[in-house]
């Protein structure tokens, strides 16, 4: 695609003039037709996009574009009444929950996105709680009010009750469904009505509210304004000795409660007919912070691991946040940014704490999803993507090397379900490794490894769809055509239970230095999701201090390739207690193969258990059908959970082995002749029955 230049006005505006938000919500929300009409009306576009008809400026990927869905989350800057806002558009599949969860830490607000007959979803439940992991201060959109089933009062209820969120209604919609007109402002009491067959670009303002919506209209807004006094003392004050309270006074009081995480302010509208989005523009302005009000970021110091807080203005010493890599056919590898303090200077050197490396800044573009504009600074409060830096990673801090530190890291879940793939020729083998890895280096819950044993190449995602992608993106963007295996599960291995002592003594005599390792170690199992640790117990210098490491090293490596079935133990601790060494003979590889053959034999010990990943299962049915959906999920060895009705829907909660899920679009279409959706996010391992592990282990 031509890269066309964009300018965007006045960059350098005060920090107060600066909004960096994301649009998080559950898949088909509305989330990216949310944001083209946020840059339809701010005038940084001048045609609304549409995802039907595939001409999202946000979705501008072929696969976005085809599947009509978000992959990647895509950065633009726009103005709306004199305030820069600089919007991320992010994905609501769970499988690209990365894109969800990096933008989200270096966003300051968000605004979430709700379908207002579907009200708060899985996915909804997933980023808010992300979003409540990074203390990200939000506004609720519920859209979709002119769809059949609507209902903004339920939607609002389940904000409430399943995010245990606390909502101010802050606009109040005139009818729904296909009588849905407009919205009323509670703050002002006035009712702002949009036309038909205008763009929603105008829309009429008068005094007067609906006669049928007076009683409802006065009774939200005395508890709007009830809760935004309860926030702040001077106002109680005024509130309870009957004072009136000015607009002016409550979207000040407003604007602190939700910076606090005390209010979410709650509007309605529908994107795709164009109306009452404004209102949502004008609350990212009014209530979410800019980097004034967030006043600083704190990090640890890399070499004496004290608290360093930096204020988020110019004037600091530079640092920023990697949060995001894109490889780029035109330019290469683009490292997103977001700049906490300091000015960036194009051309000039950044100090990579993590590596602790300095990298050059050849260029620093600013996005507007896939076209970018050359520009020579980068200022406090900016989301900018770098050109030059070649080791960068996700997650690193660049800092100015006279004043580094390190920031929180982004943590991403494990990859789930992973498939076998090769090049359909052998010449291709060593251009594989390389699409592999430049791929691994962009995703973060992309995992590639090589069993050397069958010498294939295994790698592994959050989904089948996130995989898919990833082959797709592979053959058209590095032309690069291979076969892929079958889907398979990211099983795991733990301990059944304790082993101590466990003594292995490695020694090999050759002609001259021979080798000698001896370790004793402990095994004990750890509660599910714990991970491993690595505990070192010697006292009295029975092994020196140089050869721990390399215990550690051969343990690690021996839990990688499994015991039991060779897939990749977890959930245990391992205790180094005793051993001894020779003063000439003692190596660290010695000590490395110890240690590797001392957890084998310490697992085979305490007996071994196969686990697998659990998900979490959504199936939302026509009522009809409920009793076949659940028959199958029991079928499929499912815990159910509960089921819930939803306007004309029913909604089958449950948790499900992903060993059983292969191919359930297919099954839910035709149990329920096409008219069955379902949505699954992983949950947490548990441990395989004994006859299905059985049955596995003599294959």
């Amino acid at each position: 695609m031509a890269q066309q230049a964009v300018v965007t006005k006045n960059r350098n505006v005060p920090l107060d003039k600066i909004r960096n938000v994301g649009i998080i919500a559950h898949i088909d929300s509305g989330k990216t037709t949310t944001t083209e009409r946020f840059l339809f009306y701010t005038g940084k576009s001048y045609k609304i996009g549409d995802i039907d008809d595939g001409d999202t400026q946000m979705d501008w990927m072929p696969q976005e574009r085809e599947r009509g869905i978000t992959i990647v989350s895509a950065a633009t800057t726009t103005f709306w009444n004199g305030i820069r806002i600089n919007i991320i558009d992010t994905p609501g599949h769970v499988d690209f929950t990365a894109e969800v969860e990096r933008s989200l830490r270096v966003l300051d607000g968000g605004v979430v996105v709700f379908d207002a007959e579907e009200g708060v979803q899985s996915q909804s439940e997933t980023v808010w709680r992300q979003a409540d992991k990074y203390k990200v201060p939000r506004i609720c959109f519920i859209n979709k009010m002119d769809k059949l089933g609507a209902n903004f009062e339920a939607t609002v209820g389940e904000i409430e009750e399943r995010l245990g969120a606390h909502p101010a209604i802050m606009t109040y919609p005139i009818g729904q469904e296909s009588e849905f007109k407009g919205v009323i402002d509670l703050l002002t009491l006035k009712a702002k009505y949009w036309d038909q067959d205008e763009q929603g670009i105008k829309f009429t303002v008068k005094d007067e509210i609906p006669e049928d919506l007076k009683q409802k209209v006065t009774a939200a807004r005395a508890k709007l304004v009830e809760k935004i006094a309860e926030t702040d003392d001077k106002l109680l004050d005024k509130y309870l000795n009957a004072i009136e309270i000015s607009v002016d006074e409550l979207k000040a009081a407003l604007r602190k409660a939700v910076i606090a995480y005390k209010l979410i302010p709650i509007y309605c509208g529908t994107s795709l007919r164009n109306k009452a989005v404004q209102p949502v523009l004008d609350a990212i302005v009014d209530y979410l912070p800019s980097p004034l009000d967030l006043k600083e970021i704190k990090g640890h110091h890399p070499k004496t691991n004290e608290i360093v807080v930096r204020q988020l203005t110019p004037t600091e010493k530079f640092s920023a946040l990697a949060f995001k890599i894109q490889l780029d056919p035109h330019v290469g590898k683009i490292t997103y940014a977001r700049i906490y303090s300091g000015v960036l200077d194009s051309g000039t050197y950044v100090y990579n704490v993590n590596r602790d490396r300095q990298e050059r800044v050849s260029r620093l573009l600013l996005m507007h999803a896939n076209n970018r504009e050359e520009i020579d600074k980068a200022y406090a409060g900016e989301i900018v993507a770098l050109v030059g830096p070649k080791d960068s990673k996700t997650g690193d801090t660049l800092a100015d090397q006279s004043a580094p530190l390190i920031l929180e890291k982004i943590v991403f879940p494990e990859p789930v379900i992973s498939l076998a793939i090769e090049p359909k020729t052998k010449a291709d083998q060593e251009k594989l490794s390389y699409t592999l890895q430049r791929l691994a280096e962009e995703d973060p819950t992309f995992k590639v490894k090589v069993n050397h044993e069958t010498g294939q190449t295994i790698m592994s995602g959050m989904g089948e769809l996130h995989l898919e992608i990833l082959v797709d993106r592979m053959k058209r963007e590095m032309g690069m055509d291979v076969n892929v295996g079958k889907p398979q599960v990211a099983y795991k291995e733990t301990v059944a239970k304790a082993a101590s002592d466990v003594e292995v003594k490695y020694i090999k005599q050759t002609g001259g230095h021979g080798q000698y390792g001896h370790v004793v170690i402990d095994i004990e199992p750890l509660p599910r999701s714990s991970g491993f640790k690595f505990i070192n117990k010697i006292k009295g210098g029975t092994i020196p201090s140089e050869f721990i490491p390399s215990v550690e090293k051969g343990v690690t490596e021996a839990l990688e390739k499994g015991v039991y079935m060779g897939f990749p133990m977890t959930d245990l601790q391992v205790s180094l207690v005793d051993g001894s060494y020779h003063d000439v003979d003692s190596s660290d590889i010695a000590f490395k193969i110890a240690g590797s053959m001392a957890l084998q034999e310490a697992a085979k010990r305490a007996g071994m258990i196969l686990l697998e990943p659990i998900m979490k299962l959504e199936v939302t049915i026509p009522e009809n059908f409920m009793g076949v959906a659940i028959g199958d999920v029991s079928s499929k060895r499912g815990k159910i959970l509960g089921t819930e009705k939803r306007s004309r829907a029913v909604v089958i909660k449950s948790y499900v082995p992903l060993a059983e899920l292969s191919g359930y679009a297919t099954t839910i279409r035709s149990l329920t002749e096409g008219r069955g959706i379902f949505y699954m996010e992983p949950s947490h391992y548990e441990e395989v029955p004994k006859n299905i592990a059985q049955a596995m282990a003599e294959k």
